[in-house]
């Protein structure tokens, strides 16, 4: 009571004398809020796969704001994936550093937080410099100060600041914008396929000259990353071995338990089985999971099946991984395929499931495709391509021409540890278990 006796009378002449400006009245009004908690810079901590900036998509908390350990903090995305950031303290948010869809590097202080107790349990190195805290720190603003919270909605539809800026950017109503979120919320590819049945003059732009360019809605989210990462690719020595596959066994095999999967709530695709012949042909030839070492030049052959698969978002291409396939049925596949595939949708696959690929599959088959070179996701060293299934006519054993369900496969190999022989073995044993499907799902 002592101390807040004495400082009072500062308080009355910084909020009432003439003589100080605002931002030194902001500056001794937050001195006096040291005395009532330590003040930690809560730093935005690296999150791995080379990631050193990410971008603000959404606040949970503004100035003044009581936190809790583990509360939600902010999302961020990074070129690679989103990801939800919690705290580490219980106390008040004294300052936001960073505003909606600005850049912050990896060490760089998302928050201030005032802390409950004198001492927090896992103190962070103070800020630097120290004024920054003190310059920053508002204890109150006068009226013709105030500005509007980028946090505020504009209106009462549930949604994200993310789509609010596209719906600004686009002049578009979201009242109007039908939402398929919980609540009544939303989302991104509402959104974007609101804004994809508009009139395609209201999507095209022409400058002084008259020249027309056609803008793109939305930067995908992913774009950077596949730069990096495919011109790292290139430079790897690929070879391709294509084949066909018979799987008609394997299409009357879905059709028959596909039923039952949806009585689970599980969507059966044909990729869980190309996910299990993976691993079931990597158990006789485990070279082929492996990963490069460029700088020692050596390979280094992994026991856990983690399998990538390249998935189509609204962020653009991604590559996730399922985790040791090895020690999983059908269903556990499907499971876990239908788990990314929903947060595919979104674009909000976390990086746990973007790292630690061993070998990578794609389907070029789902946008009609056949044949095609895959490109190696390194460090891998193979890639497997699957096409279309297609109804053609073959001859049987006795010459007649039956029709057949025929797979095409394309593998893509790195040549400098990959032989062609070793990649034909490889795919025959795949194309095996997937035209005797029975001995897949059996273990035979």
């Amino acid at each position: 009571m002592a101390l807040a006796f004495r400082l009072s009378p500062l308080v009355r002449l910084v909020t009432n004398g003439p003589l100080l400006s605002s931002r030194t009245t902001r500056r001794l009004i937050s001195l006096t809020s040291l005395y009532r908690g330590k003040i930690v810079p809560y730093k935005l901590a690296d999150i791995g796969e080379g990631i050193r900036e990410v971008v603000i998509k959404e606040w949970f908390v503004k100035d003044g704001d009581k936190v809790r350990q583990f509360d939600n903090i902010c999302e961020v995305q990074s070129d690679k994936a989103s990801v939800t950031i919690t705290s580490r303290y219980d106390g008040t948010v004294k300052t936001v550093h960073y505003k909606l869809n600005e850049t912050c590097l990896v060490g760089s202080a998302l928050v201030d937080i005032e802390l409950d107790s004198e001492e927090p349990d896992d103190p962070a190195p103070p800020a630097a410099p120290t004024q920054q805290p003190i310059e920053v720190t508002l204890a109150a603003k006068n009226d013709d100060e105030k500005e509007a919270s980028p946090q505020e909605p504009t209106d009462k539809t549930l949604t994200t600041p993310a789509v609010r800026k596209i719906a600004k950017e686009h002049n578009v109503n979201l009242a109007q914008v039908p939402a398929t979120g919980k609540d009544g919320r939303v989302l991104k590819e509402d959104i974007l396929a609101y804004l994809a049945d508009k009139a395609p003059a209201e999507v095209v732009r022409t400058d002084a000259s008259g020249t027309t360019d056609l803008k793109r809605l939305v930067e995908k989210k992913y774009a950077k990353h596949m730069w990096k990462s495919m011109t790292q690719s290139l430079a790897i020595p690929h070879f391709v071995y294509s084949d066909d596959c018979d799987v008609t066994k394997l299409v009357k095999l879905r059709a028959e338990v596909k039923e039952a999967f949806q009585r689970q709530g599980l969507a059966l695709s044909y990729m869980p089985f190309f996910l299990k012949a993976i691993s079931r042909a990597l158990l006789q030839y485990p070279e082929l999971n492996a990963l490069v070492n460029e700088e020692a030049e050596s390979v280094d052959i992994k026991k856990e099946h983690n399998i990538s698969l390249a998935m189509d978002t609204p962020g653009g291409l991604v590559v996730p991984n399922i985790k040791n396939v090895q020690n999983m049925c059908i269903v556990d596949i499907a499971k876990e395929l239908n788990r990314l595939q929903a947060l595919g949708k979104k674009a909000s696959i976390p990086p746990k499931d973007l790292m630690g690929g061993t070998i990578s599959i794609s389907n070029i088959g789902i946008v009609g495709g056949t044949y095609t070179k895959p490109v190696i996701l390194s460090p891998q060293v193979v890639i497997g391509a699957v096409g279309k299934i297609q109804r053609l006519p073959k001859f049987d054993e006795l010459g007649n021409i039956v029709a057949r369900d025929i797979l095409s496969i394309s593998w893509a190999a790195d040549h400098r540890v990959v032989d062609g022989v070793t990649m034909a073995k490889f795919s025959n044993l795949w194309k095996h278990y997937l035209e005797n499907p029975y001995h897949l799902t059996l273990g035979l």
